[in-house]
């Protein structure tokens, strides 16, 4: 029994390019799954590292993201917010953030202080209590850029924000802050606000599942190519 082998020149073309295409991309995602890999082992280091003090100078993110750390200073009430929509265990409420005005420096950091249900009444916000004076404050080092899907681009009101926009809130404030949000982790302080940060998963595993399923679009154009050019020849005796 013979076969024949004769696809058009285009053909080919086409399954190469798509092939090579498909296996770019799982590529780029084992990569992005590796870079994902990387920043939890950075994650889990950190956690294991004593708390450090915060510089009262103007630091870079990168060099302070995911670790903990502490500062000294005073809780601006004035500037708190409330962020709108946050869930815990499915109840709604809000997450309070604030900032805090750096003991010794013209700086400030944006300080996420934890979560609180939202009352019966959505126009009255809940009372959150603020310390006085100077406080020191640990947590871990945030990026203040990440944002959730922006539904509105304006302040819905004085305190509430439906997502935070850090440049804006900088522009709104006129406050020079840190570069940073932390996330409070001072969980013996009876304020009425929960703190159960979610340690953020590698996601790495997302990646991985991914890449196998551009590799398996590759491997499949690749056997469909084969499958309609590979031809049996009809010869008569």
């Amino acid at each position: 029994m013979n076969y024949q082998f004769k696809p058009k020149w285009w053909v080919i073309l086409l399954t190469i390019a798509l092939a090579l295409i498909f296996v770019r991309l799982g590529l780029w995602q084992l990569s992005r799954a590796n870079e994902k890999e990387l920043r939890q082992e950075r994650i889990e280091q950190y956690a294991r590292e004593p708390v450090i003090k915060l510089p009262t100078t103007l630091i870079k993110l990168e060099d302070f993201q995911y670790r903990q750390v502490e500062v000294r200073g005073s809780f601006i009430e004035d500037h708190a917010i409330y962020l709108d929509n946050k869930i815990y265990q499915g109840v709604a409420g809000y997450e309070i953030l604030v900032p805090i005005k750096i003991a010794n420096s013209s700086l400030h950091i944006l300080v996420n202080r934890g979560w609180i249900a939202a009352g019966t009444d959505r126009l009255q916000l809940p009372a959150v209590y603020f310390p006085r004076g100077e406080v020191t404050v640990t947590g871990m080092v945030a990026s203040p850029m990440i944002k959730a899907v922006q539904l509105s681009e304006e302040i819905t009101a004085d305190k509430l924000w439906i997502n935070l926009d850090f440049e804006l809130y900088q522009k709104v404030t006129g406050l020079a802050l840190q570069p940073i949000l932390l996330l409070q982790q001072d969980n013996h302080i009876d304020d009425g606000l929960i703190r159960q940060w979610v340690r953020p998963d590698s996601g790495a595993s997302k990646n991985i599942g991914y890449a196998i399923q551009w590799f398996l679009l590759a491997a499949t154009i690749c056997i469909i190519f084969l499958i309609l050019n590979v031809k049996r020849n009809s010869s008569k005796k």
